[in-house]
């Protein structure tokens, strides 16, 4: 129950800095990717902040034997790039310029009722079964 009050504070946390930094706004993304345009580089100042922060925190939380509220670090060992992640970022990177949603702020724009947020966590979703479907036998 602990681990699930914990979980659901970091996602309204998450949602909150999404709301403030304005980056709910699929324009504002869409703004960011459109360099030759109407060019806004909010984007790339909140990704600053955010790999500050996680720079910094990891530095000092994978000094720890295990998490606060877990019994492991649930961290990726993986260091070589092939064809499947090379392949979902590409995809991943296609609907994110396409949409201006990714996964974080589609699921806190489900909180508005946006139809273009819930076409994307259906499309989101349809993903992970096709994945499932055609990769993961």
């Amino acid at each position: 129950m602990k681990t699930n009050l914990v979980a659901l504070l970091a996602g309204l946390i998450f949602g909150l800095g999404l709301a403030i930094s304005q980056m709910m706004d699929p324009n504002k993304v869409l703004n960011f990717l459109d360099i030759t345009g109407n060019w806004d580089p909010s984007l790339a100042f909140v990704m600053m902040g955010a790999l500050a922060v996680g720079i910094l925190s990891f530095r000092f939380i994978l000094k720890r034997p295990t998490p606060l509220f877990d019994d492991a670090f649930h961290v990726s060992h993986k260091i070589n790039l092939d064809k499947p992640l090379i392949f979902g970022s590409a995809i991943f990177g296609i609907g994110w310029g396409m949409t201006g949603y990714c996964p974080g702020p589609a699921v806190a724009n489900l909180a508005l009722f946006s139809v273009e947020a819930i076409i994307m966590i259906i499309a989101i979703y349809a993903g992970f079964f096709s994945h499932r479907f055609f990769i993961n036998k």
